[in-house]
């Protein structure tokens, strides 16, 4: 048995949908049951939340209880603040189970996670040292009594919730190399690269997918003009994610683009993409969230898929699920996605849009792009490639 925990966020995003994939993989793969003990912080509020960061967690007797009823033999721990903390994985450990932190940020030492703040990349914060995203406000969305509440917190129990561990897992080696340059206290000879699986490839037939060969393929999808096909983004929309470099290089390629997702940049996204002397064949449509299935259908009405990040992504599942679809993708050469998706022509510098303008023209409807990504990712993110690497970790850890 595996318990997992994890702290959901109040705004949720990948590292849910990769905590799932992982439960499934266990369960379909390893074989093991798989149960899920999870605090969430949109039904937190800001006075427990910091009383849980600054206590290293609120009540780790509940984790010590699950691990007695579940009888589990490891609990992989994900986002653990602000109610779990170091408490959570000293209980699963006194109940006597082994324990896997995966970090899938680098909020052992960053506040907001993403190492980017004030519209740029920032590494100011180095080991213990939070003060400077103290004095920035990195948390600004809750104040600066939130900001002094996670800088504290890091700083005094970063070295304590590590020492709880038996295996620390991060997504990418980027990810390891970068929690090593800002002094992130880990023992690097426990640090495992696990690469999140991504599901689809699960399901595939022998041969991977191509690229819709016409625009029926977008089953009246409509967007742009000619074939009707277009650039695609799918994203929280945030400012690390770089959307607005999208929007702009597709105005400067005249392409039409859709961008799926939601998020605080919305609104200013929108006004962006509306304003006066867009060509109408870079037209710009905000689907929003929507389900697998609607997302697998503007994947197979898409050109290629395009991933603009200003922050230095620690994975970059976007990109790994458009290329299992068979997409080619363009992306920024910032974080983990080199090392994804390879150092192509469709990789370019962050934050330019004519340098990403260029890559769109050299991908679209690329197959041969296409057939490599998808090539490239199974070998990184195939579940039964992944799941050999996990069950080592868990091995380890026993």
């Amino acid at each position: 048995m595996v318990l997992f925990l994890h702290n959901r966020y109040r705004t949720t995003g990948g590292e849910e949908r990769v905590v799932e994939d992982l439960r499934w993989l266990v369960r379909e793969r390893l074989g093991e049951p798989a149960e899920l003990l999870q605090r969430d912080s949109a039904a937190l509020g800001r006075a427990a939340a910091a009383a849980g960061l600054l206590g290293g967690g609120l009540h780790p007797r509940d984790v010590a209880r699950a691990v007695a009823l579940t009888g589990a033999r490891v609990v992989h721990a994900h986002n653990v603040h602000p109610s779990l903390g170091w408490r959570a994985l000293a209980a699963a450990r006194g109940a006597g189970a082994r324990v896997v932190l995966h970090l899938h940020q680098y909020r052992l030492v960053c506040a907001v996670g993403v190492c980017f703040t004030r519209g740029a990349p920032c590494t100011r914060c180095h080991g213990r040292n939070t003060l400077p995203g103290v004095l920035r406000n990195c948390r600004h969305s809750g104040g600066g009594g939130e900001a002094l509440a996670y800088g504290a917190a890091l700083a005094l129990w970063q070295r304590r919730l590590v020492a709880q561990a038996d295996a620390i897992v991060v997504p990418s080696g980027f990810a390891r190399e970068q929690l090593r340059a800002l002094g992130a206290p880990l023992p690097w000879e426990r640090v495992h690269v696990l690469p999140p699986p991504v599901r689809a490839l699960a399901r595939e037939r022998a041969h991977p997918p191509e690229m819709p060969a016409s625009a029926s393929a977008a089953e009246g999808e409509g967007e742009g003009e000619g074939e009707g096909r277009y650039a695609l983004v799918v994203s929280r929309l945030a400012a690390e994610k770089g959307i607005e470099v999208a929007i702009d290089a597709c105005r400067l390629a005249a392409r039409p683009l859709v961008v799926v997702g939601d998020g605080p940049e919305r609104g200013a996204l929108q006004a962006r993409a509306a304003a006066p002397g867009r060509p109408a064949a870079a037209s710009v449509r905000f689907a929003g969230r929507v389900g697998e299935r609607e997302l697998a259908r503007l994947r197979g009405g898409a050109a290629l898929a395009l991933v603009p990040s200003r922050a230095p992504e620690t994975f970059g599942m976007a990109a790994a699920e458009a290329m299992a679809a068979g997409l080619p993708v363009a992306a920024s050469r910032v974080g983990a996605l080199p090392e994804l998706i390879g150092e192509e022509d469709g990789v370019v510098e962050p934050g330019d849009p004519h340098a990403l303008a260029g890559a769109i023209e050299r991908r679209w409807c690329d197959r041969e792009a296409g057939r490599r990504g998808h090539e490239r990712v199974r070998e990184i993110c195939a579940p039964d490639a992944v799941a050999r690497r996990l069950a080592r970790i868990y091995g380890e850890t026993g």
